[in-house]
C-alpha cells in the first residue's frame, strides 16, 4: 500500500481518536460508568441499538440506563419479573418489547454465573484464531441458547454465519478490547487481542474505504470486513481497527461539510 495513504489515515486517526470524540458518540453512554460490568452491559446494549442517527441512539441508551435505575449490573442481578414490566414501553426502531425482555433475561442468566461478558466471546477462540470470527459465531449460539429465545430477536444479534458485516458486534469488541493512551476505547478485556479485531463496516466506512481503494469486493458483507481489515493490517498489524476512527470520521463526522450522507 502506498505510504501516502498510510500517512493520511494515521493523521486521521490522530484527529478523531480523541477524548472530544466521545461526547456525541454512543460510546459516551458506557463512559458514564466505572464498574466493569456496568460498562459491559450498557455498552453492549448501546452498540446493539447503534443504527440510525447517533442522537437517537444516545437517547434510547439513556432511557435504558434510567429503566435500570442508573446501575445496570445491580439491576440485572437482582431484578424480578415484576421489575421487567416497566420495560414494556421501550422501543428503538425495530427493537421492541420482546427483544428487550430477552436481553434482560440473557444478561441475568449470564451475570448470575459469570463475572464478565468477556467469557461469552473469548471462550470460543482457539490459539490459532487470527480474528474474532469464531468468537462471534460462538457468541451468537450462546446468546440464543436459552429455551425461550424469540426468533424475532435474532435479527438484532448478527453472525458471520449469515454473511453479515456484524458491524455493531465488531464495534462493541473494539470498545472493550482496544488499548491506547487516548481513552476513547476502554481496553478492559485481555483474552482477545487488538490484532484479532475486525472493522465495524457500515455504509459510511464502506464508502470511504472504496474511495481510497482499501476495499475491492463489490458486496458489503462478511468477506468485505475480512478484506478491509486485512488491508488495514498492512498499516498496523497489531491494531488494524484503530483505522475505524479515520474511516468513520471521514465518512460521518465530515458529512456536514461534504453534503454526502
Amino acid at each position: 500500500m502506498p505510504n501516502d495513504i498510510k500517512a493520511f489515515l494515521d493523521n486521521c486517526v490522530e484527529r478523531y481518536n480523541r477524548a472530544d470524540f466521545i461526547t456525541d458518540d454512543p460510546i459516551s453512554i458506557p463512559h458514564r460508568f466505572r464498574k466493569l460490568q456496568d460498562i459491559e452491559i450498557i455498552g453492549f446494549w448501546t452498540a446493539m441499538l447503534a443504527w440510525g442517527q447517533r442522537k437517537t441512539i444516545i437517547q434510547s441508551a439513556n432511557k435504558l440506563v434510567q429503566l435500570m435505575d442508573g446501575a445496570p449490573h445491580d439491576f440485572i442481578l437482582h431484578h424480578t419479573a415484576l421489575d421487567r414490566k416497566k420495560f414494556l414501553g421501550f422501543k428503538h426502531r425495530t427493537f421492541q418489547a420482546t427483544d428487550t425482555l430477552y436481553f434482560l433475561e440473557f444478561f441475568q442468566q449470564h451475570y448470575r454465573n459469570h463475572e464478565s461478558l468477556e467469557n461469552a466471546f473469548a471462550q470460543h477462540l482457539t490459539l490459532n484464531d487470527t480474528t474474532v470470527e469464531n468468537a462471534l459465531l460462538g457468541f451468537h449460539k450462546y446468546f440464543f441458547s436459552l429455551s425461550d429465545a424469540p426468533e424475532r430477536t435474532r435479527k438484532h444479534i448478527a453472525t458471520p454465519a449469515r454473511k453479515s458485516t456484524c458491524k455493531r458486534l465488531n464495534m462493541f469488541l473494539r470498545w472493550m478490547v482496544r488499548k491506547d493512551s487516548e481513552g476513547v476505547d476502554f481496553g478492559l478485556w485481555n483474552r482477545i487481542k487488538p490484532s484479532q479485531l475486525l472493522m465495524p463496516l457500515d455504509v459510511h466506512v464502506d464508502r470511504i474505504a472504496r474511495k481510497h481503494a482499501l476495499l475491492q469486493r463489490k458486496q458489503t458483507d462478511w468477506q468485505a470486513v475480512l478484506e478491509l481489515t486485512d488491508t488495514l493490517r498492512q498499516f498496523d498489524p497489531e491494531d488494524p481497527v484503530k483505522y475505524d476512527f479515520a474511516l468513520f470520521g471521514l465518512g460521518v463526522l465530515e458529512k456536514a461539510n461534504t453534503g454526502i450522507l
